[in-house]
């Protein structure tokens, strides 16, 4: 029998988190990208809100094939080989001459990065005991959020001089290099992919997924609380709301999105943290219902700096929260054997059926207008979060991570 060989989990946890960040990275520049391109190629708010669910729904879309694919190509492939597709995407997007060859690399790249979620917490599932395993999947999370952070700060400086083709080609190269750094350095066991072929084919799996009651209950969750996930749907509708609807200057336009960007990193980690002690449940719970009161405090702030400030607070420090923990509880609920079947579906259901608020937002803003449209819209993500909390309340698990104190990695795996 040949040796396993030796994995690195913390190695992959870096790699995955710097891939992870320039995912990120891109999801903070777009809302400004999509804001030259509407007065560079003429087209309306409505229109981008549609191109960002479009780009959403495929990305999600594609997910569900991984409960196939990682069966038979390992996720180190997946993973890498998905990471050149997104920065070549990326890329190329910087050779748009009108808003149609925008929108195809712009699709082309978010369906490239798609891997990152299923695939990468599959992967950081198998390599982390449950006692670290919401602070790995959290770490994750973070470590993608910190390439927000990065963007915040850097990104405005960087579309200014280079613009947003210069920005696009630099990111882009920039992902296609981690790819293959992923492809070279990263190692498995596959010992998830084994014991999924031995529990029978991947139709098998999906109808053991969709058979557990907690899991079912999960995913309801994931695509209520879709509606008000912060990167790519509160990052985008808050600069839209103090750009074009309040009409601040871009200084404070800017201070308030990077301050909104900037609470990405620490809040997952926290969570993921007090979720390893605590339990996953009261973390997602409470994530929900403080997004819900951010929401509201930032539509009903008016122009007033100081309530424009204090949603910014809040819905910084819940609206990133919550989707670690689902994630960190779904690698709980779910055996190995149906492990990547399990994040397939959830992802396909959370980034595919999920980015279809962001569609209908789109539709709610062009019929209403702008004015009376965007906070229509933070209106319906505080009743989404609302909805995802008590669909949070049926489910029922142990949460080995809550019970199980912080462990220490067994050999071959610090």
């Amino acid at each position: 029998m040949p040796a396993l060989p030796t994995i690195h989990p913390m190695r992959s946890l870096g790699l995955l988190s710097v891939a992870h960040a320039v995912n990120h990275a891109y999801a903070v520049l777009l809302p400004p990208i999509f804001l030259a391109i509407i007065d560079e190629f003429g087209v309306t708010v409505s229109a981008v809100a549609i191109l960002a669910a479009v780009g959403a729904f495929a990305s999600g879309m594609v997910q569900f094939s991984y409960a196939e694919l990682t069966r038979r190509v390992s996720r180190r492939r997946l993973l890498g080989l998905g990471g050149i597709l997104f920065g070549g995407g990326f890329a190329a997007t910087a050779l748009a001459t009108n808003f149609v060859t925008f929108v195809i690399p712009n699709v082309v790249s978010r369906i490239g990065g798609s891997p990152q979620h299923p695939v990468g917490n599959g992967l950081l599932a198998e390599q982390f005991p449950p006692a670290r395993r919401g602070f790995a999947i959290s770490a994750h999370i973070a470590g993608g959020n910190l390439g927000t952070v990065v963007i915040a700060i850097v990104g405005t400086p960087m579309l200014a001089l280079l613009g947003w083709r210069g920005v696009s080609i630099v990111f882009g190269v920039l992902a296609i290099l981690i790819g293959i750094s992923i492809l070279v350095l990263i190692r498995e066991r596959g010992t998830d992919r084994a014991a999924a072929v031995a529990g029978g084919s991947s139709r098998d799996a999906l109808r053991r997924v969709l058979a557990d009651r907690n899991l079912r209950w999960l995913f309801l969750t994931s695509v209520l609380g879709g509606g008000g996930r912060g990167l790519g749907v509160v990052n985008l509708f808050v600069l839209i709301y103090l750009t074009r609807v309040l009409g601040f200057d871009d200084a404070t336009s800017g201070l308030m999105y990077g301050a909104l960007i900037v609470f990405s990193v620490p809040m997952p980690l926290l969570a993921g943290w007090l979720s390893d002690r605590w339990g996953r449940k009261p973390l997602i719970i409470g994530a929900y219902v403080g997004g819900a009161i951010g929401f509201g405090v930032f539509i009903f702030a008016g122009s007033s700096l100081v309530w424009l400030w204090a949603g910014i607070v809040l819905m910084g420090l819940f609206s990133f929260a919550e989707s670690p923990q689902l994630q960190a509880l779904l690698a709980d609920i779910a055996p190995p054997a149906t492990r990547d079947a399990s994040y397939a579906l959830y992802f396909t259901l959370a980034f595919g059926v999920g980015s279809l608020w962001t569609a209908v937002y789109g539709i709610v803003i062009g019929a209403l207008g702008e004015p009376i449209g965007v906070p229509v819209v933070f209106g319906l993500m505080a009743a989404s979060f609302l909805a995802a909390a008590l669909a949070t309340l049926p489910i029922r698990t142990d949460d080995p991570g809550a019970r199980t104190p912080a462990g220490i990695l067994p050999p071959n795996e610090a």
